[in-house]
């Protein structure tokens, strides 16, 4: 649309005395019937010293142009009507859906952005309420890559810690263990330690040998980490979700780095030490959504607790050269990255872009992987497969396991992804197998659906006379694949790809109404048989591409 953003511009800056680039900062694109293109005139009130309808009025009345079927002024606003056989053209000629005609001309071509993602506790399968966090985040990835970033991605492991050392005083006398017996080992020793102290007690004795470098204590937790990192990044790579990197908590301790900031921490009078003996930064004064915000960083031997370690993760990532540095967290931890991101400014270092997600709910309410009622990323995505073959059954009569999966999977990720990341996601298994509401299948139905009407025909499109598609459905349509390249930098910008599926959405919805009005392949007339099929193949291109972002794959059948 930005096109015509700059044609009606131009149209203005030759016939009022408006300049261009104060026209484009305010035109807008107005609700349904009410034109094309629109020019608010309330913040020319002030300037003109008239009412902002007697502008209008006056604007419209001088605007002449042979692509205009009308110029109306209405309460304010300047409404410009397109002849729909000039929008069909200019629009389709111009919209750009590739990520080759985006990132040639997105001005961030060799960028690189670091986006750090998911981090769980490597002490047991993921639940599906984590997996937000990795679908937030790889959606983002790809519209990054889309514009032409090189992208870096982290995965910080918390390979310290408590929960970690109550998994390896579990299994120490365990001949073997797998992945997939980890999440029951840690609800049994977490249900054992309620009655015995002495679990606790030598929990403590393992985690201090392994912060001071016992070689076999180190080799353990090593040991435990490797499952649990390579179990879940199995689940996840099956929902084509990699990283290029995992950072490790336990390199800030051995190789002495949380000291050395320890040190430059000292330096600033907002770092004491309290009764305890524990080195406290107070961060009084700074923007944290608490009365009194301290951040404890020491135990009382001085040794480095997690969020030490966290500030010097955080400096590394800002340190790294990229040109963004983004991180995707839970909304539970705003307060705490709050309180990082103080530490950082303190230490001269920028904290990195967060975006903040909030909970995916089912029937039973939140998830939690001490008390064992955990709903595990693992079976939701078998049950998702499962009855994605049932729903293609009552479809079309078939169980295909690979179909099933692209489905599946597909409404998995296009449900979490469609509530913007500040909203709860209730998941309903209704509505994500729906095929003909929003969601994936929808999507991914009309895709196949329209593969299916581009193979039963010999004739080419690819020059067609796209001034023949001059129907309601036709430029409703061609208007939403012009809003493409808008909807990615809107993304872009907000980090938020709930837009995609919005946008997705409304395009197989105006494909559909188009479909179901317009006929395509029993008409005589054959330029305009052309320009159809010319269309439909943009809208699959942009359903496709719109679906790819979400890190979903599309069917040429279904």
């Amino acid at each position: 649309m930005n096109i015509l953003f700059e044609y009606v511009a131009n149209i203005l800056a030759k016939n009022t005395q408006l300049e261009k680039q104060q026209i484009l900062s305010m035109l807008e694109v107005p609700a349904q019937d009410k034109g094309d293109i629109a020019l608010p005139c309330f913040k020319l009130a002030k300037e003109m010293r008239l009412a902002p309808n007697i502008i209008a009025e006056n604007i419209a009345k001088d605007i002449t142009d042979e692509n205009l079927q009308k110029v109306e002024a209405v309460a304010g606003f300047v409404n410009f009507f397109f002849k729909p056989e000039f929008l069909a053209e200019t629009l389709l000629l111009n919209a750009k859906i590739t990520q080759e005609e985006i990132s040639t001309n997105s001005g961030m071509l060799g960028k690189t952005v670091l986006i750090e993602h998911t981090s769980i506790n490597p002490n047991a399968s993921p639940h599906i309420g984590r997996a937000r966090n990795s679908l937030i985040a790889d959606s983002l990835v790809r519209v990054f890559k889309f514009l032409g970033w090189n992208t870096d991605v982290h995965y910080f492991v918390n390979d310290v810690g408590k929960q970690i050392a109550m998994l390896v005083y579990a299994t120490q006398k365990m001949q073997s263990f797998t992945f997939a017996d980890l999440l029951q080992i840690y609800i049994d020793i977490n249900e054992e330690a309620k009655t015995n102290p002495q679990i606790e007690q030598e929990v403590f004795v393992l985690l201090n040998k392994f912060e001071n470098g016992d070689k076999d204590t180190i080799a353990s937790f090593n040991k435990l980490v490797d499952v649990c990192i390579k179990g879940q990044t199995e689940i996840f790579n099956r929902l084509n979700i990699t990283w290029d990197k995992f950072d490790y908590e336990s390199k800030y301790i051995h190789e002495n780095i949380t000291n050395k900031i320890l040190e430059e921490l000292k330096k600033s009078p907002k770092l004491f030490e309290d009764e305890n003996g524990r080195y406290v930064l107070d961060q009084r004064g700074e923007p944290i959504g608490i009365e009194e915000p301290m951040l404890v960083i020491t135990r009382q031997d001085k040794t480095s607790l997690y969020a030490l370690r966290d500030i010097c993760y955080s400096l590394d990532k800002a340190r790294s050269g990229a040109d963004r540095n983004i991180l995707v967290l839970g909304e539970d931890q705003k307060v705490y990255f709050q309180q990082i991101a103080a530490a950082m400014r303190l230490l001269g270092a920028e904290p990195a872009e967060v975006v903040h997600y909030s909970f995916v709910l089912l029937p039973d309410g939140k998830m939690s992987t001490r008390k064992g009622t955990v709903v595990l990323l693992e079976d939701f995505m078998s049950e998702v497969v499962q009855k994605a073959n049932e729903a293609i059954m009552e479809k079309r009569g078939i169980v295909d396991q690979e179909i099933a999966k692209v489905v599946g999977y597909g409404a998995l990720k296009y449900s979490i992804l469609k509530s913007s990341p500040e909203k709860n996601v209730l998941f309903d298994w209704a509505t994500a197998l729906n095929f003909n509401g929003d969601s994936s299948l929808y999507a991914q139905y009309n895709y196949a659906r329209i593969q299916s009407i581009l193979s039963k025909t010999d004739l080419d499109y690819s020059t067609p006379n796209l001034t023949l598609l001059t129907t309601p459905e036709e430029i409703a349509l061609i208007k939403q694949l012009a809003n493409f390249e808008t909807m990615v930098y809107n993304v872009y910008e907000k980090l938020n790809p709930s837009l995609i599926t919005n946008y997705v959405f409304s395009l197989t919805t105006k494909f559909s109404q188009f479909y179901s009005t317009q006929n395509i392949l029993n008409i005589e007339d054959k330029q305009l048989q052309s320009a159809r099929l010319y269309l439909i193949s943009k809208t699959a291109e942009a359903i496709k591409n719109s679906l790819n972002l979400l890190g979903i794959d599309v069917l040429n059948q279904l």
